[in-house]
């Protein structure tokens, strides 16, 4: 079979690859810049500030969880909505932090991870020309999934240094044909936790339009200040909320994969129909690891915060002293770094360098941006904190060469 046999075959997946901006110039399948930007790291030495996966392992009740699993032999396919011990542990963490009731039993489902929880959502629930609307700079998946389902992404634009969405352009981009709105408060790349003005907007626009809102909270327990708000604690959005989450980035267990989604039990059984074609199952023991994970002391949550915290105020001062401007998060692992001030105006050009001029890996937030969209983020870098507070003092001394330069 030639080549050319082979492109009638190719094109439905280059469609969908060019919808989220991920072909190359030659019509291949590009590499992204999270692999190029860590094998950098790898090759030069220099300190991944670029993934956000912690360097550090959770709580040790959790781990001892998952290793007593697999020795008792919890090694086999688990139930396909998940395990009852997590599926009940999780309507108790709605319940004990939100007040929220949840049937465990029909609706809450157990997915590999939050984004095959938003992948199997979005394949669900989206047709072709459904209009899927996003913040951006968003998760590049987010981006992808809507492509593969066929559906139109539009964008509210999020601006450095705040990060607040525009109420008129809410307006302006939820619509009529808005199947979807995805809401990721805590969000990624920028740390911005949205206030409640915006998520009650949010709420009536997707009630006048008779959208599903989707949203992506991984980063829940690692607010700063304050507690976060999930969006089907407001009226009129349970009923129209597909709410994911995961145990990755609350126990510093990103490699386990254990994530899961809370919506009506009609949405469930939507979903269900989709990611049982996914993964089928995943995680047999690290499930009642998370689980018991959930029940936690509240003081294990707070203290995972407030350790987040210090490290952001590390690495936010090692930036401020090399001479970026910053945006300070008030949530997660990331923060937003605009490289304009050091006399680079192209973050992804400045990325490469990096690691050269000063021994740390970044990404540039245009990353995070439809290629047509990526004026306002082009000076823009992405540093993750969730790293060790050595690893940070290291980098920030690295970073204030930087500053000599200037």
């Amino acid at each position: 079979m030639t080549d050319s046999d082979l492109e009638p075959r190719l094109r439905p997946w280059q469609r969908t690859a060019a919808g989220a901006g991920l072909l190359a110039a030659d019509g291949s399948i590009a590499s992204t810049i999270f692999a190029e930007m860590s094998a950098l790291a790898t090759a030069s030495g220099a300190i991944n500030l670029g993934q956000g996966f912690p360097d550090e392992d959770g709580p040790i009740e959790v781990l001892d969880a998952a290793r007593a699993a697999i020795a008792e032999g919890v090694n086999q396919y688990p139930p396909g909505m998940g395990m009852p011990v997590l599926r009940e542990a999780i309507a108790r963490h709605q319940r004990r932090w939100y007040g929220i009731e949840v049937d465990a039993a029909s609706e809450v489902l157990v997915t590999a991870g939050a984004t095959e929880a938003l992948a199997a959502t979005i394949l669900a629930l989206v047709d072709d020309g459904d209009e899927v609307v996003t913040f951006e700079p968003s998760y590049d998946a987010y981006a992808a999934l809507i492509a593969r389902a066929g559906g139109v992404h539009r964008t509210v634009p999020l601006a450095f240094p705040d990060w607040r969405p525009d109420p008129d352009d809410l307006e302006r981009v939820v619509g009529p044909r808005t199947r979807l709105i995805i809401v990721n408060t805590p969000h990624n790349p920028t740390g911005a936790v949205f206030d409640a003005r915006t998520l009650a907007h949010l709420v009536r626009l997707a009630e006048r339009h008779d959208a599903v809102i989707v949203t992506d909270e991984v980063y829940e327990h690692l607010v700063f200040e304050g507690r976060h708000t999930p969006i089907a604690t407001l009226p009129g959005a349970r009923e129209r909320t597909v709410t994911i989450s995961s145990g990755g980035k609350t126990f510093s267990t990103t490699g386990w994969k254990v994530g899961w989604l809370v919506a009506p039990a009609p949405l469930v059984t939507a979903i269900l129909a989709v990611k049982q074609y996914l993964t089928y199952v995943n995680g047999a023991p690290f499930q009642p690891a998370i689980a018991l994970g959930l029940d936690l002391p509240d003081a294990v949550f707070a203290d995972a915060a407030a350790a987040l915290a210090t490290k952001r105020d590390v690495l936010a001062a090692g930036l401020t002293a090399a001479g970026f401007e910053i945006s300070i998060p008030s949530a997660g692992y990331f923060i937003v770094a605009d490289a304009a001030p050091l006399g680079f105006d192209d973050a992804a050009e400045f990325c490469r360098r990096l690691p050269h001029l000063a021994g740390v890996v970044g990404v540039p937030v245009s990353a995070f941006v439809h290629p047509d969209r990526r004026a306002a983020t082009r000076s823009l870098v992405r540093f993750a904190f969730c790293k060790r507070l050595d690893v940070l003092q290291e980098a920030s001394a690295r970073l204030a060469m930087l500053g000599g330069r200037s």
